[in-house]
């Protein structure tokens, strides 16, 4: 049973685990979303990172934010450094040397080292069933390496690998539908997320760390400097992510209970959330309006589709 999550006074006062000392860009809602993380449980938590935004930007020698065990790896295998702590604690615990609290163990990655480059890595651990935490800072782009196109990319996005230009309306391919395919590992809870919505965040992040097995959570995580909006509207245009459903919030449990978490009161046109980011301001000439008209129907298809899963609730 999940404990009920803390209020904004109890939040207040925790303890301090991420400084706020860090390199992150203004605006980045990574620093919000791992805050939330590690304030979300009381008890010991190693965290594993890959190589990325945080990485680069919270442990610049010898300086570091984290205030609590944290281990830097990898581009790819950042899941694995945590699976490799967690049979460790089993291994000490089996021969009687660790009768401590048991620590949860969570590893971070963005997109590109989730999506892409980490992805065989984190399907393994996830197969192998280690009692673990994977959360995926999603930017859709690789912020920390130029800007490139990954797998999380949404159709339409210019990147400096997909430019926008008079040969090409930016990156062709859909984005991957990366939280189905680890619910279809038989995962027993992963979860979509936002910052602005940080009730619905902090309730799905104890029920990851409290699930015994592999979890998933896919974290937004907009980026003032790859999606370029002004630094000061991170929560607003969450907002808009969440709101024209291009980022629903929802959960599956066991591989297949679906439940929607957040509903939109007033569900606002995709082309509101693209036209307050510049990546996709070349989609407004007439030569490219076909292509959000094209994600309109896509984001509408995929939310006949999570409603409908969720009514046969299986």
């Amino acid at each position: 049973m999940v404990k009920e999550i803390k209020n904004l006074k109890q939040f207040s006062k925790s303890a301090e685990k991420f400084e706020g000392a860090h390199l992150l860009c203004p605006g980045c809602a990574h620093g919000m979303i791992i805050r939330e993380v590690l304030n979300a449980t009381d008890g010991p938590i190693l965290i594993g990172n890959s190589t990325g935004c945080v990485e680069v930007s919270t442990a610049v020698y010898p300086h570091t934010s984290w205030d609590v065990p944290w281990i830097h790896i990898g581009f790819e295998n950042g899941s694995t450094a945590v699976a490799g702590a967690e049979a460790m604690y089993k291994a000490l615990v089996k021969k009687g040397k660790y009768n401590g609290q048991k620590p949860k163990f969570v590893a971070f990655g963005g997109d590109g080292a989730t999506y892409d480059i980490g992805f065989q890595w984190i399907s393994g651990c996830f197969e192998r069933g280690h009692d673990m935490t994977y959360i995926c800072l999603d930017n859709e782009v690789y912020a920390n390496t130029g800007g490139q196109r990954s797998g999380s990319t949404p159709i339409g996005s210019s990147t400096s690998t997909t430019p926008a230009g008079s040969a090409s309306y930016g990156k062709k391919e859909k984005k991957k539908d990366l939280l189905m395919i680890m619910a279809a590992h038989g995962s027993p809870y992963v979860a979509q997320v936002a910052p602005n919505k940080w009730k619905d965040m902090n309730k799905k992040i104890k029920t990851a760390l409290e699930t015994e097995g592999p979890t998933f959570i896919n974290a937004m995580s907009a980026c003032t400097t790859e999606w370029r909006f002004d630094s000061h509207k991170t929560v607003e245009i969450s907002d808009l992510a969440v709101d024209s459903l291009v980022f629903p919030l929802f959960e599956v449990i066991n591989g297949t209970q679906l439940h929607i978490t957040y509903r939109p009161k007033n569900i606002i046109p995709v082309r509101d959330y693209l036209g307050a980011q510049g990546r996709f301001k070349h989609l407004f000439k007439p030569e490219n309006e076909h292509i959000i008209e094209q994600f309109q129907k896509d984001v509408d298809a995929r939310w006949e589709y999570l409603q409908r899963k969720e009514e046969a609730g299986v």
